[in-house]
């Protein structure tokens, strides 16, 4: 073969290699955004970061509450799948990116069959071997490769989203704990009111000074008072249990102590604009890598109407014997292109590429989804922070009248001015504005937390 002839034989091929890499995958055009270009009740904030650039150590004050959010993300094992499963589609996409390259091996044969006049005819080969490579013409490797690289992308920002989901579960329950721990001594204080009334009646009640009814109300009422004492131990029990296991192991006592009423626990964040979430909220950023994963499948789908050219090539040496097979005269080499058009395929690659435009809508929705889920989120924890600390603050002015109402209760029923069932409704009034109080005071840290977590922050370290 002349060199003329190898290179017009090669000339088809050189032009497939160039032309190579066109692609059909449509242009991506990213959905509108289908909420409200403000969020309601979301005040000003200027020269201030916005929560997605906070970072999860400057937002968390307390020195105890950090410790526990760092010792999360080293032991949580949710976290740890989550980071797992990067380095799983990551090998996924360096699949696809592989697909595009041609694979050559080592080979070798050997094969004897009858030549027909009662001989054995033997050929042996050994050489280097392309195995049937894609050229990829029409793009349809390539835009595999795009939706492996979507979907890898996707995973780092579903990592980002656990992180955030994983930092405000923490400090809630962590709250919450904080918030029992005060719920039970508010309790043990009330019941040792209440015991203290129990004993002063039964004391009356002996003299004649106290009738029945108030021996029997009393006695309900220190009753009530050991029940609520052991629903309140127990909730700060299920709270220590949620926080082992979103920590990942037994969290330390020290770590669990009361803070101080005054102490500083979380920063303030100011809310900024809905469209900061599209870029800076985590969940959304990982829809939109899946609606980008959808689109490029769509390019597959449509390459897959086109030839599909292949190569398969071998270079090498062959002969009769086993011994001539690195003399002179020997070496050789096979090209084979292929070039496959479908014709007849009883409508499967329609249905494909009809299967790949539905699934693209579906991720168009499930990304307007998020976007419309994170901003009501953001409006919910905005609609909490305006009217939850005038409520926490009429909660309080309640506490004291209420302290005053059963001091002054007391002091009559003392003096027999007034009825010991005055003095049991003033316990128990001040019991439930105690508590109201402190569920109160919860919220609005609960809320400062979701808050923070629903306009993206929690993944910056």
């Amino acid at each position: 073969m002349t060199n003329r002839d190898l290179t017009t034989r090669l000339s088809p091929l050189v032009a497939a290699l160039l032309l190579a890499g066109c692609s059909m995958i449509p242009t991506y055009e990213r959905p509108a955004s289908p909420v409200p270009q403000a969020y309601p009740l979301a005040g000003e904030a200027t020269g201030v970061p916005s929560a997605a650039d906070t970072a999860w150590r400057d937002f968390v004050q307390d020195a105890r509450l950090r410790e526990l959010v760092r010792r999360a993300l080293d032991n949580n094992r949710d976290l740890r799948v989550a980071t797992l499963n990067i380095e799983r589609v990551r090998a996924q996409y360096q699949i696809q990116r592989a697909n595009q390259f041609p694979s050559i091996g080592l080979a070798a044969s050997g094969n004897r069959q009858p030549d027909g006049t009662g001989g054995i005819q033997s050929t042996y080969s050994v050489g280097l071997a392309l195995s049937t490579w894609e050229i990829d013409f029409f793009g349809r490797l390539g835009a595999l490769k795009e939706a492996a690289l979507a979907e890898y992308l996707a995973s780092e920002q579903a990592r980002n989203a656990a992180q955030t989901s994983l930092v405000s579960a923490v400090a809630s329950s962590w709250l919450s704990l904080q918030t029992n721990e005060a719920l039970l001594a508010i309790t043990r204080q009330t019941l040792s009111t209440r015991e203290d009334s129990l004993r002063l009646t039964k004391l009356r009640f002996d003299n004649g000074a106290a009738s029945a009814l108030d021996l029997r109300q009393a006695e309900s009422l220190a009753a009530t008072g050991r029940a609520a004492l052991a629903q309140q131990q127990r909730a700060r029990a299920l709270d220590v249990n949620a926080l082992n296991l979103l920590v990942g192991e037994a969290v330390p006592a020290e770590l669990l102590q009361v803070a101080e009423a005054e102490t500083a626990v979380l920063a303030d964040v100011p809310a900024g604009l809905p469209s900061d979430l599209l870029t800076r909220r985590a969940d959304i950023r990982q829809a939109e890598q899946t609606l980008i994963a959808a689109n490029a499948n769509i390019g597959a789908a449509r390459a897959a109407f086109f030839p599909r050219i292949t190569l398969t090539a071998s270079a090498g040496t062959a002969s009769n014997d086993l011994s001539g097979l690195f003399k002179d005269g020997s070496w050789g080499f096979t090209l084979n292109p292929v070039a496959l058009l479908p014709i007849f395929d009883a409508g499967r690659n329609r249905a494909g590429l009809d299967s790949a435009e539905v699934s693209r809508d579906i991720a168009v929705a499930q990304y307007e989804k998020a976007i419309q889920t994170a901003f009501r989120e953001v409006a919910d924890a905005l609609a909490g922070r305006a009217t939850l600390a005038d409520q926490l603050q009429a909660q309080r002015d309640q506490v004291v009248a209420e302290e005053d109402r059963f001091r002054l209760a007391d002091l009559r029923y003392r003096n027999g001015v007034a009825s010991f069932l005055d003095v049991l409704d003033a316990q128990r009034s001040l019991f439930a504005a105690q508590q109201a109080e402190a569920q109160t005071r919860l919220a609005l840290q609960q809320n400062r937390v979701a808050l923070y977590a629903a306009l993206g922050g929690g993944w910056l370290e």
